[in-house]
């Protein structure tokens, strides 16, 4: 393998780093602000990579904090420190109570329908979680099924995903306890509102998919983890099973597993109809899946191959009799529609609409039609068409921006969907594929006026010439005054996921203040079909980072920003983005929040579901993949003597997603550094995970910390009344 000069200079110079480069357990003044950083032991630990020598001293801080003293007083000693920090940034607390005034809007998620009811989440406003409910009929009256918020004290147990059963008598229901991967199944009685004795523990990665009949479930759990692994254990040997209501787990039924090929995971979808039962399985997070199918005729469902191979990706979106339509990207990296029959699975699989130009991102099928949804630009259309492909009409969306939602069975025309934009909160719609008619069902009251602002789509030249689209959203008056303001900039890249038009309450608190907030749509995600994808990950994974340089110089070039009034935002993998274009131009940035990050990227495939990774990053096993790894991980490539922008750090104790490991290690060598005098701090937040089930005000205090900093560093004035 060939590896550039500059990589291979950087690979020798890390080589001989001495592991006592700094001093062992010493408090570290971070100059500029008289802040005296925690002192963090040192492990003179060195291992061959490779032949490459590598250092890892802060490998002790991979230690779950719940069971390792030092780890947790290390953590408080950081939390304390940022605290005081935080506290005292100007306009901190006016962020958070527009904030607070930003969520306190009435939110609906889009209904269900099951039988002739109706179930559906919605939020008042500032409740930590958000309630379910049920509603007799589409104009009946509206019950109180379940509150999460009273499951416990600190609001941090959220009521995780919920299925009806197909005649609306049950509600199988997922409890997520502090933002963990982990589910905990119950089973709740419609009518009564009496949740019953049901439970199903260990389950994670999956989809509860009901019989036909409504007298159980299926669904995907992993084995027990021994002792008191379960926090840090790979997610391996996942396992589709059965659930009869009204019995133990250690009565459920084993439906497929693959022991001889742990890596795999599997999960279930069952048709509208309750005939067909579909099983999709993959090793990594790439949507290459095999499917399997078993007809639900009888007591133990024959399990039979539809798709051997595991080179594709397959989306069920519905059925009709035993013809299965499914988006795939088998000769169509921009997505197609076909149809295999479920009872003659080796039949090749028979078109029925052709790829295009334009991405096509989902699709279901709706009373005697199918509604496919195309992202065009980052933002989506979606038409009415045929089963046989024909198209009948566009669905007349409210204007630009992202429509989700579209769930439905054979049968019955009636639909719901959500639609949203940068500056409107999502309102819901009811739509009829047979009259193609909508009306609103929900829609929230603003505190604001959307038309305060613009939305500016663009493209710049990435470092190879590549056009890379980016919006911009700021107040129409610097738009139309051409002020420069200060920005946030915000990527992902990875993953095949798609940056589309979407409301955030805390964005909207920037925007009021007169910030501008930019979204650059970087290779690696989904926008534009697999080869966007492709060009962003693996060995071209260096295109992302560059993609994201370039959108910070274009807009200093082109005075959308003053030149130190740039900050930059990202979360998981674009935390990792964040970390990587730090170390590799620090003087383009006044400051940075990478959140939730992918920080080690020798590591993350050790731990939960760091393994699926390997898809989009590469194995740090393997001798092709590690000098590419190695050259961008954030944790290794932090080199002293130069300025860094001042950076928050942010991550939740209990994230078994992104372990907190990565946050830890790298805040830690960010510390102990010779890069400036701009504070370099750590935010660990109690009893939450990677971002899913996070309490309100959580997220209001996480968020009013966040762009405090940033407004600090960038030069924004925040106002109580903007």
């Amino acid at each position: 393998m060939r590896v550039p000069a500059l990589l291979t200079a950087l690979l020798l110079a890390l080589a001989g780093m001495p592991a006592s480069a700094t001093p062992d357990a010493a408090a570290i003044d971070a100059r500029g602000d008289g802040l005296r950083y925690p002192a963090t032991p040192r492990l003179d630990l060195v291992e061959d990579h490779f032949g490459v020598k590598v250092a890892d001293p802060y490998r002790w801080l991979e230690n779950d904090l719940r069971s390792d003293p030092a780890v947790r007083d290390w953590v408080a000693e950081e939390n304390a420190l940022s605290r005081r920090y935080l506290d005292a940034l100007p306009g901190r607390e006016a962020l958070k109570q527009r904030m607070q005034a930003l969520f306190s809007h009435g939110r609906y998620t889009i209904p269900r329908k099951a039988g002739q009811r109706y179930f559906y989440g919605y939020n008042k406003g500032l409740q930590n979680q958000t309630p379910l409910y049920v509603r007799e009929g589409l104009t009946g009256d509206d019950r109180l099924l379940l509150d999460p918020n009273d499951w416990a004290g600190d609001g941090a147990t959220a009521l995780a995903e919920w299925v009806p059963s197909p005649d609306g008598r049950y509600l199988a229901y997922a409890m997520q306890e502090a933002g963990s991967d982990w589910r905990t199944l119950r089973v709740l009685d419609v009518e009564t509102g009496r949740t019953l004795d049901d439970r199903i523990d260990w389950v994670k990665f999956s989809q509860t998919a009901w019989d036909g009949r409504g007298e159980g479930f299926f669904y995907s759990r992993f084995p027990a983890p021994d002792g008191g692994t379960a926090p840090l254990s790979a997610s391996i040997g996942q396992q589709l099973w059965y659930h009869r209501i009204g019995t133990p787990q250690d009565a459920d039924r084993l439906i497929y597993a693959t022991p001889d090929q742990p890596a795999l995971s599997h999960t279930a979808q069952v048709t509208a109809d309750g005939r067909w039962l579909i099983i999709s399985s993959y090793e990594g997070i790439d949507p290459r899946r095999a499917l399997h199918v078993a007809e639900l005729t009888g007591d133990a469902p024959r399990v039979r191959t539809l798709t051997r191979d595991r080179t594709n990706d397959w989306r069920l979106i519905g059925s009709q009799g035993s013809t299965l339509y499914f988006l795939t990207d088998q000769y169509a990296p921009r997505m197609r529609v076909v149809a295999l029959d479920a009872r003659r699975p080796r039949r090749s699989p028979r078109p029925i609409v052709a790829e295009r130009k334009e991405t096509l991102a989902g699709g279901s099928l709706v009373g005697a039609r199918m509604i496919l949804a195309y992202m065009t630009e980052a933002e989506t259309v979606a038409e009415v068409v045929e089963l046989d492909g024909r198209k009948v009409s566009d669905v007349p969306l409210p204007g630009l921006g992202t429509a989700a939602g579209f769930g439905g069975r054979d049968g019955d025309p009636e639909t719901f969907f959500s639609f949203s934009g940068f500056t409107t909160p999502p309102s819901i719609y009811r739509f009829d594929t047979a009259t193609l008619q909508y009306q609103l069902f929900a829609r929230p009251e603003l505190p604001f006026n959307p038309d305060d602002y613009g939305i500016e789509q663009v493209s710049y030249p990435s470092k190879d010439g590549t056009r890379i689209p980016m919006t911009i959203i700021r107040k129409r008056v610097l738009a139309d005054g051409a002020i420069a303001a200060p920005t946030i900039l915000y990527g992902y890249g990875g993953f095949n996921i798609a940056l589309t038009p979407g409301y955030s309450a805390v964005r909207m608190a920037w925007l009021e203040q007169g910030g501008a907030y930019a979204i650059a749509n970087l290779r690696g995600g989904g926008e534009f079909g697999k080869a966007w994808h492709e060009a962003g990950r693996g060995a071209n994974k260096q295109n992302v980072f560059d993609d994201f340089i370039a959108a910070a110089e274009y807009l200093k070039a082109n005075g959308y920003t003053p030149q130190d009034g740039l900050a930059i935002e990202g979360r998981s993998n674009g935390g990792l983005l964040v970390g990587a274009v730090v170390n590799q131009r620090p003087d383009l940035f006044a400051a940075a929040l990478p959140a939730v990050g992918v920080m080690d990227m020798l590591r993350f495939d050790r731990f939960t579901a760091g393994r699926y990774w390997v898809d989009d990053y590469g194995s740090p096993g393997k001798a092709a993949d590690f000098p590419l790894l190695y050259g961008y991980s954030p944790y290794h490539n932090i080199l002293g003597g130069k300025d860094y922008p001042a950076i928050l750090v942010t991550t939740g104790d209990s994230d078994d997603r992104v372990v907190p490991a990565h946050s830890f290690k790298y805040a830690a060598a960010l510390q102990a550094a010779q890069i400036g005098d701009k504070p370099h701090l750590l935010r660990v937040e109690s009893r939450t995970g990677h971002g899913a089930g996070k309490p309100i005000d959580k997220l209001i205090d996480e968020y009013a910390d966040s762009y405090a900093f940033l407004a600090h560093f960038t030069g924004l004035k925040i106002s109580a009344k903007p």
